[in-house]
């Protein structure tokens, strides 16, 4: 299984994910309202994340 890496950016109204494999290709990036921050990540095995606050 590869490692991937996930960083999300805080914002007032939104929330920026941007996602990166072992490699380093782009895996996602997009941003989401607040509300729906879990769905990304409800479907993709354990990861690292980052949260810049």
């Amino acid at each position: 299984m590869s490692q991937s890496a996930y960083g999300i950016d805080l914002a007032k109204h939104s929330f920026s994910i941007h996602g990166e494999n072992h490699q380093g290709n782009r895996l996602i990036h997009k941003t989401i309202m607040h509300s729906k921050v879990l769905e990304p990540f409800a479907s993709i095995h354990p990861i690292i994340t980052g949260m810049e606050t």
